[in-house]
């Protein structure tokens, strides 16, 4: 092969040209590492800011801004706030079980007999932010047929999740059961954030339990 100066130079030669040496040390993939600090920023002002304000409440500048980023930032990561949403619901999937109830039993044992809460006290804030959001979530859905029916599969998934470790019992199939445990920690929940006192927290045990074939301890 010929150069741009007409010097014939062979393959080897070709092959054996000093090249700019790799960058090393810190991360191979810097954007792909700051995109992934964007996204996470952007789900967690809008966990908290949909569990304050309302979906409807808050609006992707709100979130943008609580997160100290431009809208812009929240279009190059998510294609709208439904996408957003369903991202912040898979978060809580692949992070967390989501056992509201479960959570609210740990935050309470965590109090003391002097009624002051414990370092690990602020549970009981994120199990009653998790709650005013899957609240939120189901309203969105409601109001919203695009969006319902992606959250609808989202549940599907929880049940399926649940339902793949139970077996028949009495007669009731996994997934009749996990559907009947599902709506039990929520809807326990939601009445127990109400009305702690008469509706407490470990009633979840009892039910999940029954509702799950398990004995009693």
């Amino acid at each position: 092969m010929t150069d741009t100066h007409g010097v014939h130079r062979s393959e080897d030669d070709t092959a054996g040209a000093v090249r700019p040496p790799r960058p090393s040390g810190g991360s191979v993939h810097p954007r792909r590492d700051r995109r992934e600090q964007t996204r996470t920023a952007l789900l967690t002002a809008a966990e908290r800011l949909w569990a304050e304000r309302g979906i409807h409440g808050a609006s992707l500048d709100d979130i943008a801004a609580a997160a100290g980023l431009t809208k812009g930032a929240v279009y190059s990561n998510f294609a709208g706030k439904t996408d957003l949403l369903l991202a912040l619901m898979e978060r809580f999937t692949t992070d967390r079980n989501i056992d509201v109830c479960d959570e609210l039993r740990a935050a309470e044992e965590d109090i003391d007999h002097t009624a002051r809460s414990s370092p690990r006290h602020d549970t009981d804030d994120h199990a009653r932010r998790l709650a005013l959001l899957l609240v939120e979530f189901w309203l969105y859905g409601m109001r919203d047929y695009a969006a319902g029916w992606r959250i609808a599969d989202w549940y599907a998934e929880r049940r399926a999740q649940m339902a793949s470790e139970l077996e028949t019992t009495g007669g009731i199939p996994p997934d009749e059961r996990a559907t009947l445990a599902l709506a039990l920690d929520f809807g326990l929940a939601f009445q127990h954030l109400l009305d702690p006192a008469r509706v407490p927290a470990d009633l979840y045990s009892t039910g999940k339990n029954l509702m799950l074939g398990r004995k009693q301890d």
